[in-house]
């Protein structure tokens, strides 16, 4: 079939079979120019199929020649339908590990529930062994709560008494709008921390630790953001923002109980990405378009890939203490955060509309990103031609 990009809001209800797998080269070839990394040799990604989970799993094979399983809840792809591009993404990482000799398996489902928790560590008893990096990168907007069965909600919302108004951008249209928020409840709160936060960091930790399964040394990484102070008010101050909270405290808890096989545990905090997340989160695609433009005007852009090899290379395995900031974070989004590029962000924001916006910003970089999360609008890929809807994933459990 020919494949076209179908959008509903900031969603893109198809995937491109070939643009994925292009991508997933891009991003390999990326990763291989940057030299070895002397990191993990058994990777465990939970959220391995798109954005950072997917960087990580990449680099962890093609910088460190490692092993890796991945845990995704993806859909398949059925006759006449394309499958979502995680799905493809994982099918052409596979493929691209088998040809360089590495272990690559896979396992779909909901990674929040106790089966597929089981189902992983079976295979890494049967295949691995032990486990000496455990990548925690979910973005889910609901989770079933594998002990009570409630299904919790997060939403998008502003804590206090205010709503929240600011600008936002269609990045379909490139209309630049107010946008207002009314603020959270208390449910609200709690449901995007169940979903958001860290308990299910823990859950998976202390099953593998329970089972022996995490190597003496072992670490373990969960990512999150905090931004500027042009978005607090919706995100770091929202609902997400606690929910992040919660997942930071979560890693000194995890820390603790690594200590007994001189394991240790992090949250990064990552820059701002085009994501399948970010996009549905108003303010941020306004910021990250004025934002890319700044950066790439520096020379020190980076996307998924160039994040975590950074993260890889730089931080966890650069062979000396991993530099943390007053709250045990890790920050590799320290070109983001940078003085000057704040500064000029924070100009640029009351000036931006419409009009100006695709030349004080940078629109098309981010609408390109977009479409490349679905493997559309990829250098080299031939849209015109009839495609296999069709694809497995070779190691798939």
């Amino acid at each position: 079939m020919i494949i076209e990009p179908k959008m509903r809001g900031f969603i893109c209800l198809t995937a491109h079979p070939i643009g994925c797998e292009q991508n997933v080269i891009n991003q390999i070839n990326y990763v291989k120019s940057k030299g070895s990394i002397s990191g993990p040799k058994k990777v465990l990604v939970i959220g391995a199929s798109t954005g950072f989970g997917l960087a990580s799993r990449i680099t962890s094979a093609f910088g460190s020649d490692a092993a890796t399983i991945g845990v995704f809840f993806e859909k398949p792809p059925v006759a006449g339908k394309p499958a979502s591009p995680g799905w493809y993404n994982s099918a052409a990482f596979e493929q691209q590990a088998i040809k360089a000799g590495l272990y690559a398996k896979s396992i779909n489902g909901d990674a929040f529930s106790d089966e597929i928790k089981e189902k992983t560590l079976d295979l890494i008893k049967q295949d691995l062994g032990q486990i000496d990096l455990v990548i925690y990168s979910l973005a889910s907007p609901k989770r079933v709560h594998p002990k009570t069965g409630v299904v919790h909600s997060s939403v998008l919302k502003p804590i206090g008494e205010q709503a929240f108004t600011n600008k936002t951008v269609d990045f379909h249209t490139g209309v630049v709008s107010e946008i207002s928020i009314s603020p959270a409840n208390e449910d609200e709160i709690e449901n995007t921390v169940a979903v958001m936060g860290g308990e299910d960091w823990e859950m998976w930790i202390d099953a593998l630790t329970q089972a022996n399964l995490l190597a003496p040394g072992a670490t373990t990484v969960a990512y999150s953001y905090i931004g500027p102070s042009l978005t607090e008010a919706v995100y770091r101050k929202g609902t997400i923002g606690r929910a992040k909270d919660h997942l930071e405290a979560t890693a000194f808890t995890i820390a603790d109980k690594l200590k007994s096989i001189g394991g240790h545990a992090y949250v990064s905090v990552n820059k701002a990405l085009v994501t399948q997340a970010s996009s549905a989160i108003p303010v941020i695609p306004l910021y990250i378009s004025l934002l890319y433009k700044v950066m790439k005007e520096n020379g020190i852009h980076e996307g998924c890939i160039e994040q975590i090899q950074r993260l890889f290379a730089n931080r966890l395995y650069n062979g000396q203490e991993i530099p943390t900031d007053d709250k045990g974070r890790i920050r590799i989004d320290d070109w983001e955060m940078r003085e000057d590029v704040q500064d000029k962000v924070a100009q640029l924001w009351p000036e931006a509309t419409a009009e100006n916006l695709p030349q004080i910003g940078d629109l098309a970089g981010y609408k390109k990103d977009f479409l490349n999360l679905f493997g559309f609008d990829v250098p080299g890929v031939n849209y015109t031609e009839d495609v296999n809807e069709i694809v497995e994933i070779p190691g798939l459990v």
